[in-house]
């Protein structure tokens, strides 16, 4: 059997072994529920504050600012509907872009069922939000303006110290979903005036089903789901003790490893991005020359089809995604890559491949040595498929 490799860390991360080791007492021996009075609970309950606090020190916030939930999508959902109903009397206009996660793009819709205006602002060729179309969108009835960090499928960085900076000085409350920040940026949160701001942990080398929102203090956000008034009222349900120690663990791996994980990440996008540009592949990089986050590259070959290229590279035995990786099951055109202006075909031909800190040089020339006995076969047969249909390859 050919033997795998993974270059697929944004969509997910390996679970590291030492969070595995930390969470295990507490599926065995330590299933206290942290909301009981006694001493199998206490226990419980201090291991998830020693989560809470690692988390916000990964942020650079206050423990008593970090709400558990069960993921991203929930944290953004939280964010986005929580914020919006709680500040309606200031207005009912919500603020977002074309490039954001569908965990944003579909809790706006939501909100725009309800009543809510929405505007989603455009970027440029490079994915980037003009602070100042912010700026002008901006209107007294704004209540929440809602910018990822570092896009999930091109790895493009906003400027949201400097957005938030905008929306904040509106009087507009300012989330970030900044779910594929951890171990590629340092975020700071008491930085900046950012008041909302999501994570989840199996994007960082924890566990799935967990993640947490920062809410700044004073904040107002209701709840969006009600039960017994957990996590400050603002996510009720019994807390997974598990994997938000789990989260912790990996949060304090993040934290204490970012520089090294950073430079290493940086140095494998560069030995991949340098081959892909090679006069052989001709690749085209999406972002390029934009701020990107290390350990992302989203590319296409000229003259080779998506899917065709995607089904090879899993043959050669590597797991690598296309741009609409985050929607299941889907290989339509990336939302993100329309929006930057590319054509639907090239939209739909993107490759995304997301590094790790398990990822080594030796799989990037493997790879790369793959794209080159693979490509010269699969553009001679996207070239005969054009002739045969009276199209004329590009």
């Amino acid at each position: 059997m050919r033997a795998r490799t993974y270059f697929d860390h944004n969509a997910t991360t390996p679970l590291r072994r030492e969070v595995a080791d930390a969470m295990r007492p507490f599926q065995d021996d330590l299933f206290g529920n942290p909301a009981s009075m006694h001493a199998e609970g206490a226990a419980a309950r201090s291991a998830v504050e020693r989560s809470r606090d690692e988390v916000a020190r990964l942020v650079g916030a206050s423990a008593r600012e970090v709400v558990f939930t069960s993921g991203g999508t929930e944290s953004d959902n939280l964010a986005l509907v929580g914020a919006a109903r709680a500040l309606s009397d200031r207005g009912r206009h919500v603020i977002t872009t074309r490039v954001e996660h569908h965990a944003v793009l579909e809790t706006a819709a939501a909100l725009e069922r309800d009543g809510y205006r929405v505007t989603r602002l455009g970027v440029d060729r490079q994915g980037r939000v003009d602070p100042e179309k912010l700026r002008a969108a901006l209107t007294p009835e704004t209540s929440i303006v809602s910018i990822i960090w570092a896009n999930n499928e091109t790895g493009v960085v906003q400027d949201v110290p400097k957005l938030a900076e905008i929306a904040r000085a509106a009087g507009a409350c300012f989330h970030t979903d900044a779910v594929q920040a951890p171990g590629k940026l340092d975020i700071r949160v008491g930085d900046h005036l950012i008041d909302l701001l999501s994570l989840s942990a199996h994007k960082f080398c924890g566990p799935k089903g967990v993640g947490a929102l920062f809410v700044r203090k004073g904040v107002r956000l209701d709840p969006i789901t009600y039960g017994g008034g957990q996590e400050g009222g603002l996510r009720s349900g019994t807390l997974n003790v598990p994997a938000i120690v789990g989260m912790g663990e990996a949060a304090r791996f993040a934290r204490e490893n970012l520089d090294a994980s950073r430079d290493h990440l940086a140095a494998l996008t560069d030995r991949l991005e340098s081959g892909l540009r090679s006069d052989e592949l001709g690749g085209r990089i999406y972002g390029d020359g934009a701020p990107r986050v290390a350990g992302t590259t989203c590319f296409r070959l000229p003259r080779v089809e998506g899917e065709a290229l995607l089904i090879a590279l899993d043959l050669e035995g590597f797991a690598v995604s296309s741009g609409s990786a985050c929607s299941t099951g889907s290989l339509d055109p990336s939302h993100v890559l329309l929006a930057m202006g590319y054509p639907k075909d090239r939209a739909a031909g993107a490759i995304r491949v997301s590094f790790g800190v398990g990822n080594s040089t030796a799989d990037v020339d493997r790879f790369l040595v793959a794209l080159s006995s693979r490509v010269p076969r699969l553009r001679a047969l996207s070239s005969r498929g054009r002739r045969s249909h009276g199209r004329v390859s590009s």
